[in-house]
């Protein structure tokens, strides 16, 4: 006899803390899964009720009565439909990222995730304790087994569904976006099918969440690891699949196959989402930012538009006497074509006036960077003032190859509460360029084809003081996010001095990236959170 199961996977935006507003989301969806979908089981993300990651919130006694009141909650107000729910459970001294299956008010299936993360991002040790069982739940005749993220990335729990009789596997995820992470996660869930044969569902959850953002893409595969279906990315949305079962095993279906997004697509709607939810989340009326009429702050600028409208997007140009034609025009045409406001603050009274004031400390020393960080400050003054006026945060403007090479001025360009490019090299600042204007132009074009400067100084270029990027880049991301040597950097075609130099600077330029506000991760290692590089080294780069 053919047994289905149709199931309604929840690709939500559940903020982390936001526990009454996430049952609400929950309760709402279960409702909607049931009444217009005809759904058996609705499956929501990994530690749904709550959000991922909740980190020390978990410590909390009300965190805890909060998280135990709303499963209450939603086991009473949903009924005529399974629930597959994502908690923290809290038993005596241990807490558990844990799952349950419940319909009408009854669980019938619980289990706590057994491999736990913690490298790059993840620290789940520091958190939770580990499951030790498989769980299986019979639905409608159909045998489906329980993971939860990380335990889809090792063979054991899954080979210990198939032992306890699974025929499907459904896995509830809180798996952040990095650049090609879609394909790296369907690459490991094929090779987990292989290893079992059976089915999975995967869901995960979208949405920004401080530095990281969860980018949906929702799929499932069926036992010889196909796609069946996958969610659109970063997109909220309810989707159906059918779980079908006949003498020859169990297949998921579904009319529904969205596209994976190509490279350049996906960074920028990682860094629109991640700038979006950070801005929203917080309550902020909107946003300032300092446009100089180069290619970073051009990005941010539209980045912030593409997130939150531009009507909540405020830009000041802030020219100084290094300060080009070309960079007050292109700077001015850009506001006028995003549709927003914009207004020009010269600096030179404030920067003449500092230095009068420095006068008779300095004395008439010859100029160098601390005039060219003046600057900075300044502008950084102004837009913090702003700021501060009108409730709008400040977006930084500055890129990851900068902040390895200490490229910026702390209380400067630096100051600010959200950084949406933090995590993108120059190199790639440059294709996300070129890939949205392919959506509508909207950064003038000599913006991406003049020679990179700062125009803190007369004639000045950013390869006064750097490698081009074209070299830069590469070594930054083999030292960062490779963890490669200066002779395994040397052995990719770049000469030691120019390495060691690099990695000096990196090493140097550490107390500036802690200072630093919060930007969005879209590479396998950002500044950030896991980044762990101490301030006070010894170490000293071979040579």
């Amino acid at each position: 006899m053919d047994h289905t199961v149709k199931l309604a996977l929840a690709q939500l935006d559940l903020a982390v803390g936001d526990i009454a507003g996430n049952t609400k989301k929950i309760i709402e969806n279960a409702n909607r899964a049931r009444d217009e979908l005809n759904a058996d089981l609705i499956v929501f993300p990994e530690l749904g009720v709550c959000g991922y990651p909740p980190e020390d919130l978990l410590f909390h006694g009300g965190f805890r009565r909060s998280v135990e009141n709303a499963m209450d909650e939603i086991r009473n107000h949903v009924i005529g439909i399974t629930v597959l729910l994502g908690f923290p459970e809290y038993d005596d001294d241990h807490i558990y990222n844990a799952c349950a299956v419940f319909e009408d008010g009854k669980i019938v299936a619980h289990y706590r995730k057994q491999m736990l993360p913690n490298y790059s991002v993840f620290d789940e040790e520091r958190y939770f304790t580990a499951g030790r069982d498989a769980t299986v739940f019979k639905l409608n005749g159909i045998r489906i087994g329980l993971n939860i993220c990380e335990d889809i990335w090792k063979a054991g729990p899954m080979r210990s569904n198939r032992a306890a009789g699974a025929e499907c596997v459904i896995v509830i995820n809180g798996s952040p976006f990095e650049m090609a992470s879609q394909e790296t996660r369907e690459n490991e869930v094929r090779s987990r099918i292989a290893e079992v044969q059976i089915p999975v569902v995967y869901i995960n959850m979208v949405g920004g969440q401080d530095e990281l953002v969860f980018d949906g893409g929702s799929f499932a595969m069926n036992a010889d690891g196909d796609v069946c279906f996958r969610a659109p990315a970063f997109d909220e949305g309810l989707h159906t699949v059918i779980l079908k079962a006949t003498a020859a095993g169990v297949t998921p279906e579904s009319g529904e196959c969205a596209a994976m997004l190509q490279t350049e697509a996906s960074v920028y709607r990682a860094l629109v989402t991640g700038t979006r939810d950070y801005v929203t989340k917080h309550g902020f009326p909107g946003v300032i930012i300092g446009l100089s009429g180069g290619i970073d702050s051009a990005l941010v600028a539209t980045i912030a538009c593409d997130a939150i409208g531009a009507d909540r997007v405020r830009a000041v140009m802030m020219p100084f006497r290094f300060t080009s034609t070309m960079s007050q025009e292109d700077a001015a045409k850009q506001a006028a074509t995003l549709g927003i406001d914009y207004d020009v603050i010269p600096i030179e009274p404030m920067y003449e006036a500092t230095i009068d004031q420095l006068q008779a400390v300095l004395g008439d020393r010859e100029a160098d960077v601390t005039e060219e960080n003046i600057q900075a400050r300044c502008r950084g003054l102004l837009l913090m003032a702003i700021s501060n006026k009108t409730g709008r945060m400040l977006l930084t403007t500055g890129n990851k190859s900068e902040m390895a090479v200490g490229y910026a001025t702390l209380y400067g360009d630096m100051a600010g509460g959200f950084a949406p490019i933090k995590d993108c090299s120059k190199t790639l600042v440059y294709r996300l360029a070129h890939y949205r204007n392919t959506l509508g132009e909207v950064i003038p074009e000599r913006v991406i084809t003049r020679e990179p400067t700062a125009e803190l100084r007369a004639d000045q270029k950013d390869s006064d003081s750097l490698p081009g990027y074209d070299i830069l880049d590469p070594i930054l991301e083999a030292f960062i996010e490779e963890d490669l040597s200066v002779a395994e950097i040397v052995d990719r075609g770049f000469e030691r001095d120019v390495v060691i130099r690099i990695l000096e600077m990196v090493k140097r330029n550490e107390y500036k990236r802690r200072q630093a506000p919060p930007g969005i991760r879209i590479s396998g290692r950002a500044f950030g959170r896991d980044w762990r590089y101490p301030i006070t080294s010894g170490y000293k780069h071979p040579t």
